[in-house]
């Protein structure tokens, strides 16, 4: 808590004194500071970590780890360079983004980031970031004191999304129908992945060899806690104009990658103000089936708010677009995209129209020509095709993660 000097005191003018020359040094040369990353399926955690890494300065530079070094030091990504370019460049907090950096941050890349960058800190989180050789990535920056820690983000990660993922494919056979996966491989791949990487625990019944194995019902699939504070931390708390033109998007926003934000920068240059309506989970696994949405409503919303082309959110949003809705939130468009999980289903296309019916018949619905056609299926498909490479680099970032957990101590969180 910042303490309050007593007005008219002479503490209280040197506070201010000192207020304004901060304020001025800043204008004139603004801290700014660094992150590096993969950034690989981009999720909450990664835009949490650089929302931390923007408070610790005033501008925030995000280096982009390339394919061919992801590829040496962890094995193949499951999105391409430029993919995970939108992604970054999406995130409100970050001012700049920096391609091609190495994966280990040398002496003579950190003398590049303070001249020609102007980099003043290097910034990473509490969980320890190893090179392949097992030494610190960042050594070299903390021996230069010009590091900074932030809090890792708790019960969410690339890995764990994975296990997921397979168990969705596994057990979801409308969806597993899309990524072309068969009995046999689902059962494995979803078997080998949860169980031996994930920590997922599974029983066999031994009188039916033939039939997958039940995950117990104990079993937890995520670490995630909700706060209050968090949406606060994700909300710009924009309010908008009264005469602004207000979009209305809706959707599940699972997963959220590439087709999401694309549409969503083009929704928002349909107006002034972009609202995104979130469906709860029970509506989404009612349109799309077993162990849908992936990403739970609390984690959709951070993901979505987390993006600069969104100026509001509604945490479970109804599913039909009624006259009380556009009233309250004082919506003159609503759009849709021409891409989405469903978008070919027959039972999907009949609920559209019951959830449309009123703006159409209103004459303020706007269909959306889809930039990209990524959809959740997609990335599910690419991690299959990739199995073994993924197998391998889970089981190394699972021994990781349980040591992290094991001996992790408190940081204060920005």
């Amino acid at each position: 808590m910042q303490y309050r000097y007593r007005p008219g005191s002479i503490t209280g003018y040197i506070s201010r004194v000192l207020a304004g020359h901060a304020d001025r040094r800043r204008r004139r040369k603004p801290v700014r500071v660094y992150m590096d990353g993969c950034f690989d399926m981009m999720h909450y955690g990664h835009a949490n970590a650089l929302r931390q890494a923007r408070a610790t300065g005033d501008e925030l530079v995000v280096g982009l780890v390339p394919d061919r070094e992801i590829m040496r030091c962890k094995g193949p990504p499951v999105q391409n360079e430029q993919e995970r370019k939108i992604m970054v460049e999406a995130v409100k907090w970050v001012g700049e983004v920096i391609t091609d950096v190495p994966y280990e941050l040398t002496p003579d890349f950190l003398e590049e980031l303070f001249t020609k960058h102007r980099i003043d800190y290097v910034v990473h989180g509490d969980d320890p970031c190893l090179l392949p050789d097992g030494t610190d990535a960042y050594a070299h920056a903390k021996e230069m004191g010009r590091f900074k820690m932030v809090k890792r983000t708790e019960g969410v990660s690339s890995t764990d999304i994975v296990g997921r993922m397979l168990m969705l494919v596994r057990t979801n056979n409308r969806f597993s129908e899309k990524v072309a996966i068969g009995d046999k491989d689902k059962q494995a791949l979803a078997k080998q992945f949860s169980q031996n990487q994930q920590g997922f625990d599974y029983t066999d019944d031994k009188d039916k060899p033939d039939e997958p194995p039940v995950l117990k019902r104990d079993t937890v699939l995520s670490r995630f806690m909700p706060t209050s504070r968090r949406l606060v931390q994700f909300s710009d708390g924009n309010v908008a104009d009264p005469a602004a033109k207000i979009v209305y998007i809706d959707g599940a926003f699972d997963l959220f990658h590439v087709g999401h934000i694309e549409l969503l920068k083009k929704a928002k240059e349909q107006g002034d103000f972009l609202l995104v309506g979130l469906h709860t989970d029970e509506d989404v696994s009612e349109r799309r089936g077993l162990h849908l949405p992936i990403m739970d409503l609390h984690e959709r919303c951070l993901s979505v708010l987390a993006c600069k082309y969104v100026d509001e959110a509604i945490i479970g949003a109804p599913l039909e677009i009624s006259e009380d809705l556009i009233t309250t939130f004082n919506i003159s468009l609503v759009v849709r995209g021409t891409v989405s999980e469903t978008s070919a289903d027959q039972h999907d296309k009949d609920s559209k129209d019951l959830r449309y019916r009123t703006p159409k018949a209103n004459n303020m619905f706007r269909q959306l020509q889809s930039p990209s056609d990524m959809t959740t299926a997609t990335i599910i498909s690419r991690i299959f095709a990739n199995r073994k490479a993924y197998e391998d680099r889970n089981a190394k970032k699972v021994a990781s993660e349980q040591k992290y957990y094991k001996s992790k101590q408190h940081v204060t969180e920005g």
